[in-house]
């Protein structure tokens, strides 16, 4: 056995053939199983190219492919009392919200934001389900509360993205009051007559349902959506019949009058410009016509040097 052929040689070309690959450069469809580039991924706007299905996006990634050039500010949400129940299951509940913090790399489950759309200003707000499944707690109430009266301060339109599994356990009670609160805030754009789209994602259920979620002066759904109060299985498990096919579906919600529009995530800008442009009574939004690039990207031209004599 010639021991620097069989064993020396492989190993020392293994050691230099070796290569570090990111595990997070692939992304697999939950629908239809297909390994996706995340930059392709990215740039598709976290829709499958392959199945069309409509995988989560989080509220800053939205917002940056929703705003005019990507730019907008950031609205200051008041704080809340940290885990005023005391609530532990087999977490401690600020052990719970740490470790979504650090997995998302936000505060807490909504964003709210102000810019511009197609040169049209608004507010806008919207849920992270990744961040404990977006459950709503006094942050989400607050954070409502604060897009709404900043939009009633500047006289501009809401828009609200909802991703949500209801109501946060861990906050009991004062979770439950989030639902009257936040229809306090959406009365407060009606009284002042502005515009409330809401945009429900996948999925959008519970108490976020049955509150601020259906109170929209337009109903927006992305594509295959679960928008319901109970699941199906639970409805099926209670009233023990078989449920029609793609019930609580958006496009079923749709067929059903629950819904204005089902749109795909890379039309919803325009669509959006659009209904916010009728509803505050603006000419339709110029096609291409986009604010100057921040200064620090803006490309300044030399003047030519003048002709000598």
């Amino acid at each position: 056995m010639n021991w620097i052929s069989n064993y020396v040689r492989p190993k020392i070309n293994s050691l230099f053939s070796r290569r570090e690959v990111p595990e997070n450069l692939w992304t697999k469809c939950s629908e239809c199983g297909t390994m996706l580039f995340h930059r392709e991924l990215a740039e598709n706007l976290n829709v499958c190219s392959n199945c069309d299905h409509h995988m989560a996006i989080s509220p800053r990634d939205r917002f940056k492919s929703l705003f005019d050039t990507g730019i907008f500010t950031e609205v200051k949400v008041p704080e809340v009392v940290v885990d005023p129940l005391h609530f532990k299951d087999q977490k401690k509940y600020p052990d719970r919200l740490k470790a979504a913090q650090k997995a998302t790399g936000e505060k807490e489950a909504m964003l709210v934001a102000e810019g511009e759309m197609g040169r049209t200003p608004v507010v806008a707000v919207a849920q992270d389900f990744s961040f404990m499944a977006g459950s709503m707690g006094m942050y989400v109430g607050n954070a409502i509360l604060a897009a709404a009266e900043r939009a009633v301060k500047l006289k501009r339109p809401l828009i609200l993205f909802s991703a949500a599994g209801g109501a946060r356990m861990q906050e009991g009670i004062l979770s439950l009051m989030q639902m009257p609160r936040t229809t306090v805030a959406v009365q407060m754009l009606k009284e002042a007559r502005l515009p409330y789209v809401v945009v429900l994602t996948h999925p959008t259920t519970g108490g976020v349902t049955a509150s601020y979620a259906m109170l929209g002066d337009v109903q927006i759904s992305e594509p295959n959506a679960l928008i319901c109060f109970a699941g199906p299985r639970v409805i099926e498990q209670t009233i023990r019949e078989k449920l029609p096919e793609g019930f609580q579906r958006a496009e079923y919600l749709l067929d059903h009058g629950m819904l204005d529009r089902v749109t795909h995530r890379k039309q919803l800008r325009e669509e959006l410009i659009t209904i916010l442009r009728m509803l505050t009574n603006q000419p339709p939004a110029i096609k291409g016509d986009l604010p100057a690039p921040p200064p620090e990207l803006a490309v300044v031209a030399t003047p030519p040097a003048p002709k000598a004599g």
